[in-house]
């Protein structure tokens, strides 16, 4: 059977419209640095719901305070931050989408500036910054103090974190989970050589490489009902000439990660070095889903200048990947779903609210 865009999506007990996703995107757009959610987060991502995609993913979710990107990330690492969510998951489903949310620590990337502030680099403690952690202490970038190495005490701290946050998400109506193990955040940073030189448990060879990770996912698993999906964001690759996380690395960890009860792997890349050369076009990452899906018998997620009806279509009908997500092309149009079902041709039920304005 030759599966579609606008095709149904089921795995485990959860059934997606389509297979039409909205990617984590960071808003930066919490209130006095507390990682709640408002309004800005109620009315960015119901859009994309009742814009016709099949599963709508928060941005990259905080398990810790010192896990956020910005100091205006939003956060799951206390209860307190549930009952703003509460209201957001309702809507999500009652526009016929799949609310998800992406757990994220940004380990050496943390305490960033957000994109428009006219600062750049990190946050200063005065102004609400803090000294972030990773597996080594080596900073992301040459002109920063380096990060504080995570002891294994610490790392205990963190496995625990996720899980937490996976209990308060299941506790705010969310119905998939994704860990964030991509773009030069902890969990990648301890994939990848480049940025992981310990010589303990958590570090050297690839199955230590990828021990934080599959603690993570078991400890996660524990927390998040069996009934329910999870998902893994991986950097297929770091772009690096040499020595840094590859494809090959990448298919050996899904395999893994499947045996674990994780049920897909949205591919993307990059993030660990601060200029790779990244050959990109339109759908770049797109043979990694492919590739890994293939290999390590696993559903994947395409990422990556996905923009067009016909080319996301493609990408499911070929066998590439299992769903395509879109980011930026969902800011550009929030409707990107119901407009791409009448490019394809899509009998799509449009809101009732919008239907007097159907073609």
């Amino acid at each position: 059977m030759t599966l579609r865009l606008f095709d149904p999506f089921s795995q485990r007990e959860i059934h997606a419209r389509n297979r039409i996703v909205v990617s984590p995107m960071c808003m930066y757009s919490c209130n006095d640095l507390d990682g709640m959610a408002n309004a800005w987060h109620m009315v960015h991502l119901g859009a994309r719901a009742v814009g016709g995609a099949g599963i709508v993913f928060t941005e990259a979710t905080a398990v810790e305070a010192r896990g956020r990107i910005s100091p205006q990330d939003l956060g799951l690492w206390r209860d307190e931050q549930i009952a703003p969510l509460e209201p957001i998951t309702a809507f999500i489903k009652q526009a016929g989408a799949v609310p998800a949310m992406q757990l994220a620590h940004a380990g050496r990337k943390a305490s960033s500036h957000r994109p428009w502030d006219p600062h750049r680099g990190r946050v200063p403690d005065p102004e609400g910054g803090w000294e972030p952690v990773a597996p080594s202490p080596l900073a992301f970038n040459p002109d920063e103090s380096a990060p504080h190495e995570l002891s294994a005490g610490d790392i205990a701290e963190v496995v625990a974190a996720f899980a937490a946050a996976a209990r308060r998400a299941r506790q705010a109506g969310f119905e998939i989970i994704e860990l964030h193990g991509a773009h030069g955040y902890l969990i990648h940073e301890f994939l990848s050589p480049l940025s992981n030189q310990r010589t303990d448990s958590y570090g050297g060879s690839l199955p230590n490489r990828m021990r934080l990770l599959r603690e993570v996912v078991d400890a996660v698993r524990k927390e998040w009902p069996e009934r329910l999906p999870l998902w893994v964001r991986i950097s297929a690759t770091d772009w690096a000439e040499s020595g840094g996380w590859d494809v090959d690395q990448s298919v050996e960890c899904s395999r893994l990660l499947r045996e674990q009860g994780v049920d897909v792997i949205d591919c993307s890349s990059g993030g660990t070095l601060a200029r790779p050369n990244i050959p990109l076009g339109p759908g770049y990452q797109v043979p990694f889903a492919e590739r890994i899906r293939r290999e390590a018998g696993i559903a994947t997620a395409a990422v990556g200048l996905i923009t067009e009806p016909a080319q996301a279509d493609a990408i499911v009908k070929e066998g590439q990947a299992d769903l395509v997500l879109l980011g930026r092309q969902f800011l550009r149009d929030p409707y990107w779903g119901i407009h791409a079902a009448a490019a394809l041709g899509v009998d799509y039920a449009w809101p009732d609210q919008y239907a007097r304005a159907k073609p």
